[in-house]
């Protein structure tokens, strides 16, 4: 006899939604994270007195309008400062290029870069409404499938098929080529084909030459199909949102226990049957679901020694290393960047003046090296939303590319340095913007995988390409949220679709428990 009927490990947002989901089913569900503040990394931190932060992820893009209706994230506090803004390309002459949904303006642009992203941006979002589709269900097996996998191979080919013979050939072309040569094919503008690679590298170990890419900027597009037509601010910083889903959650019956480490999952002849805490608590429940990224839940929680070699492969196979780094920056006034007015500096602003630049700062950090030149997603969310700093005072948020997990030098020796290179990247457009910084907190991979439990500091728990995703996600053997051992189930990042703050793969993974359930 145990008290629950499910124990969730990792108070994420996939792993909230999950859990919201099992309860909503009739669950009795306890949610056991590590960390005092929930929502994973979708959380917000005040890291110099009065400037509080979006902690990891800054923009809100991906979020499935399907699972905020169905938990009533409005009701539970989800606001919105600011939605649908611009990207823009920054460029060392200031003739900027602007991306607004399906149009592209700058001074530098021709009639025809403008008109050929018209006509890119309508076939991208023709190929991530197929992918849309495909996240918003479990991903079907190749084989030993069932009728549902049957059906939903079938719709996926359907899908495709209704694309027409032109755009059909088009995907799978471009499927396995990268964002350099696909830009070169279609544009002339340099600053326009950086900031639109630059969305393919995203929070991935790549470059714009790199093999899936363009699956990476079609990734990013699923955003667009679910209603964001260009990033959108968190009232309250991304934290916000993980208190909203946790409440969602706690309305449905879900039991929460934060500061609540899990030491490892316990087994019973190869079953999962509950959990052991840091200190020795021992948690008994007959289902298992893991929020941790793939790597984490079976090396550390299960234990190698305890599945069989094969699977101990697949699973140290997955790339995870990520190279990404957050840098937090305290403002003393409104930044001035050459070429923008102030009604342009709370839109997305992107730092990455040529697809080379991308490319050069990518090769560093393939050699454990940190960027000279970094590339860089810049918010100023206090434009949006004035709670975040002082009167008059703002709060910068830079995603940095390229940071190795393993830099070869270490981290701790290297930090004020890259620190100061990121700020004088930034004030190469905006003169005088050193002086203007007050305080500032950099993340590394490591410090996020420390922080957020992602191993690698990966926030995708594992690199979004072809060779994992869907069917490969994580790895075969666990594509469909369960896994070799009975009783454990995954439903994060790690899992079918992929991260982001989207919420699918917690969604997902419940309606899959749900159904395996009704089926026993």
């Amino acid at each position: 006899m145990t008290d629950y009927d499910v124990l969730l490990v990792g108070g994420g947002h996939n792993g909230l939604v999950c859990a919201a989901y099992l309860a909503r089913a009739g669950k009795k569900v306890l949610v056991l994270e590590a960390n005092e503040p929930l929502g994973g990394a979708a959380a917000s931190r005040e890291f110099a007195p009065g400037y509080t932060v979006s902690s990891c992820a800054h923009w809100l893009t991906h979020l499935s309008p399907v699972v905020s209706k169905d938990l009533d994230l409005e009701r539970h506090g989800l606001q919105l400062a600011a939605r649908d803004l611009d990207s823009i390309g920054l460029a060392p002459d200031g003739q900027h290029v602007t991306v607004t949904g399906n149009t592209v303006q700058g001074a530098g642009l021709s009639p025809e870069d403008m008109q050929a992203y018209t006509e890119f941006h309508r076939k991208t979002i023709k190929f991530s409404k197929l992918l849309a589709k495909a996240f918003a269900v479990r991903p079907p097996k190749l084989v030993e499938s069932n009728f549902t996998d049957r059906v939903n191979l079938l719709k996926l080919g359907l899908g495709m098929k209704m694309l027409g013979r032109e755009d059909m050939s088009d995907l799978l072309r471009l499927a396995l080529i990268n964002m350099y040569d696909v830009m070169e094919e279609n544009f002339d503008n340099e600053t326009l084909k950086a900031l639109l690679s630059f969305d393919g590298v995203l929070g991935a170990h790549m470059g714009p030459r790199s093999p899936n890419t363009v699956f990476g900027y079609l990734y990013r597009r699923v955003g667009d199909v679910h209603g964001y037509n260009g990033p959108a601010v968190v009232k309250g910083g991304m934290g916000a949102l993980g208190t909203a889903v946790a409440d969602a959650a706690r309305a449905a019956g879900v039991e929460i226990r934060t500061g609540s480490p899990v030491e490892k999952i316990n087994l019973q002849d190869s079953r999962a049957v509950g959990v052991t805490l840091v200190g020795g608590e021992v948690i008994a429940a007959p289902l298992v679901v893991s929020n941790a990224d793939p790597v984490t839940t079976f090396e550390k929680l299960v234990g190698y020694r305890n599945i069989e070699t094969g699977m101990v492969r697949r699973v140290s196979q997955i790339r995870m290393r990520s190279g990404v780094a957050k840098l937090h920056l305290a403002l003393d006034g409104l930044p001035q960047f050459k070429g923008l007015d102030n009604t342009q500096l709370g839109q997305r602003l992107v730092i990455a003046p040529s697809m080379d630049y991308i490319e050069r700062a990518f090769n560093s950090a393939k050699y454990g090296e940190s960027s000279a030149l970094p590339a860089l997603d810049i918010s100023i969310a206090s434009v949006h939303d004035s709670s975040l700093a002082p009167a008059g005072k703002h709060v910068m948020s830079v995603i940095v590319q390229f940071a190795p997990y393993d830099l070869r030098e270490g981290w701790e020796s290297h930090k004020e340095q890259f620190t100061q290179r990121v700020i004088d990247t930034i004030s190469a457009y905006a003169p005088g913007f050193s002086s203007q910084v007050v305080a500032s907190e950099l993340l590394t991979p490591v410090d996020l995988e420390r922080e957020f439990h992602m191993k690698g500091g990966h926030w995708h728990h594992g690199e979004i390409s072809l060779d994992q995703v869907m069917m490969m996600r994580p790895f075969p053997g666990a594509t469909q949220y369960g896994t070799a051992v009975d009783g454990l189930y995954l439903c994060g990042a790690g899992s079918h679709p992929g991260g982001g703050v989207m919420g699918l793969a917690g969604r997902n993974a419940a309606q899959e428990i749900i159904k395996r359930g009704a089926q026993a």
